[in-house]
């Protein structure tokens, strides 16, 4: 609306009487530090507090970016609102009264300011009529369903003011119009009623339901839930969207949150009213509901305004939905996560209950416990990726892996995804620790794979390294020559792809480069006597043009191929000699780091355990660079 210029009046009083630590304290959690409070600024991403408030002085001053000022600056900066609309929200809230300037502009500012407060009284009246209502005889079945079904005592219900809608289509109307002789716009301005489309007039939104006041930040209602308590659809209806009410921006009972949010520097989030409204009712008063829809992020960053530590626990129901729902707000709010501007755990309550029938059957202090216990959201994704997966099958293993390593590529703390790669490395080698440094390597190759496994073959084959040479490098070109020829044997040979199969199996060996492992993971689904594999692969080649466009080359021999290959037996052993002596240096060099990084004193074991892992390694390693009796050139020359 267009705000004339306000009194000087008018503006100092609003300075004197708003607080600046009250106006600040609804953004940032601020604590008491001496004469002043410090928090975390909210104008620019920082970790520790630099962002004071004097209120001796009534100033704000952040030394880490400079911002400062007074309480109507700080909500003009933070909103990006205009002065004169922050002075008139302060005045409201502060009870001033507004004056202008112009004297003839003061009645049209007064019919400005008087829509929203009258939208403000008009829903504070619905909720006193449908709180009324509930205690009729027309409400007992909705009073009896929070009693008997949700156990909810009186205290509670009268505390969220819950209440019930009349099944008539105009009951509201007429205590609204013809009673307390509201306008019927404002009605309407308000969510509560909707024109007729046919033969004028009006009907109530909601009828014949349980009605959930919602309330912003300060208390005020500004719209309703309403339950059904029959087989009519939805289950759940909210008001449309209004000058007041916004559902994207808006939580559930974080009025009554904030405080225990920040007292105990932690939010949970569920999905449902009663979910909410139980686990405040079990004096776990955290809890703030997204309104049934999915989490967005200015939710989010509503609800982190209130936690220093930035903790956010996502409680959402177990079941398909609501795992998907979970999928979606972890979506909306990966960003942060990632980055760690948020500490987001997701908690599954056992046998798929949500908040409010979990609490029927046992204790506060119980999912008190569950709370502490969450697992961080990549733990969460990754059983989830895991979940009714058969990793011992490689079409299983194959997506498993893939999902996987798209995770860790989104990790970009380095140390976090460390962890991670070595966790999922882990789960893929089921707790192997010969197999488990090759996972570990493999998933690094994915993630980042080396420069040499996307040159073109014709650089790669005129790069040689001679590896009788005691402390000779077996880097990515002699790994991928022996792969490629190992592949291009089983292709055309037949007779010796069992001994292939078996090769690899005794001597827990992989292909480690991503075109060759994903070849092979299509070679495993045709049985080993198949007779036109090359043929089949080719037709796959025809749907996976660029998953398979690197290894297409094996597919086929030249003349020389043709001749030399006839010395599969030797050639196989040659290869497989090769990959063993790379994949046991990675192991025995990723074990050194693993030893390196390890603190003697803060982790004994792990310390112990890789001062002895890597040596052993690399003993093994030396072993096998002594036995062998042929060099690149050999590998280089099959690998034509």
């Amino acid at each position: 609306m267009q705000i004339p210029r306000l009194h000087p009046d008018t503006i100092e009083e609003v300075k004197l009487r708003a607080d600046i630590v009250d106006v600040v304290s609804e953004y940032v959690v601020l604590r008491k530090r001496g004469k002043d409070f410090v928090g975390l600024c909210p104008f620019h991403d920082e970790k520790s507090p630099s962002f004071t408030v004097s209120q001796t002085k009534q100033m704000y001053y952040c030394f880490g970016c400079q911002a400062g000022g007074n309480a109507i600056k700080f909500v003009m900066e933070l909103g990006k609102r205009s002065f004169a609309d922050v002075v008139l929200d302060l005045a409201r809230r502060y009870q001033v009264p507004v004056q202008t300037l112009e004297p003839e502009q003061r009645q049209e500012l007064q019919r400005q300011l008087s829509l929203r407060e009258q939208l403000y009284e008009v829903l504070a009246s619905s909720a006193q009529f449908y709180q009324h209502a509930l205690r009729q005889s027309q409400g007992q079945k909705a009073l009896q369903y929070l009693q008997s079904n949700r156990q909810f005592k009186e205290e509670t219900i009268q505390q969220f003011g819950l209440g019930f809608a009349p099944a008539g289509w105009e009951t509201l109307y007429r205590y609204l119009v013809d009673d307390k002789h509201y306008p019927v716009q404002i009605l309407e301005k308000a969510g509560l009623i909707k024109p007729r489309k046919e033969g004028g007039g009006y009907y109530d939104v909601f009828r014949d339901r349980l009605m959930i006041p919602i309330r912003d930040v300060q208390g005020r209602v500004i719209a309703f839930g309403g339950r059904t308590l029959t087989d009519e659809q939805p289950k759940y209806l909210n008001s449309p969207e209004t000058e007041l009410f916004s559902k994207g921006k808006t939580l559930f009972a974080l009025d009554r949150a904030k405080g225990g949010i920040s007292q105990l520097d932690q939010a949970v989030v569920v999905e449902g009213y009663f979910d909410a409204i139980a686990l405040h009712a079990a004096g776990i008063n955290n809890a703030v509901a997204s309104l049934g829809t999915a989490l967005s992020l200015e939710q989010v960053r509503l609800i982190l305004r209130y936690t220093e530590s930035k903790q956010l626990v996502l409680n959402f129901d177990a079941d398909k939905a609501g795992t998907n729902a979970t999928e979606r707000a972890i979506g909306e709010i990966a960003e942060l996560a990632y980055k760690g501007e948020v500490q987001l755990k997701i908690l599954n309550l056992p046998d798929g209950k949500d908040a409010d029938e979990y609490l029927h059957s046992h204790t506060p202090e119980d999912y008190g416990e569950l709370l502490k216990d969450a697992p961080l959201w990549l733990d969460w994704q990754i059983q989830q990726i895991i979940q009714d997966r058969d990793l011992k099958q490689a079409t299983d293993f194959q997506q498993v892996s893939k999902q996987l390593v798209k995770l860790l590529k989104n990790i970009n703390n380095i140390d976090t995804r460390d962890y991670y790669i070595d966790q999922c490395a882990e789960i893929l080698s089921f707790g192997d620790d010969i197999l488990k440094p090759l996972r570990v390597e493999n998933l690094l190759t994915q993630i980042a794979p080396v420069a040499t496994s996307r040159k073109p073959m014709s650089l790669r084959k005129q790069q040689s390294i001679n590896v009788n040479q005691r402390n000779a490098p077996t880097g990515g070109s002699l790994l991928e020559l022996a792969e490629a020829l190992l592949l291009k044997i089983y292709l055309h040979c037949p007779e010796q792809r069992q001994a292939i199969i078996d090769k690899l199996d005794g001597q827990n060996l992989e292909f480690s480069l991503s075109h060759h492992r994903f070849l092979w993971q299509q070679i495993l689904e045709f049985k080993v006597e198949h007779i036109n594999l090359i043929s089949n692969l080719q037709d796959r080649y025809l749907e996976l043009a660029e998953e398979l466009e690197l290894v297409s080359h094996l597919f086929h021999l030249n003349e020389k191929s043709k001749k030399e290959i006839l010395r599969t037996s030797h050639v196989v052993q040659a290869a497989i000699a090769c990959m063993e002596l790379v994949m046991s240096q990675k192991r025995y060099r990723h074990l050194e780091e693993q030893w390196k990084q390890s603190d003697e004193k803060a982790e004994p074991e792990r310390y112990e355990y890789y001062g002895k892992a890597f040596p052993a390694e690399k003993q093994r390693y030396l072993e096998l660079n002594e036995q062998r009796n042929f060099s690149i050139e050999e590998v280089q020359r099959f690998s034509d």
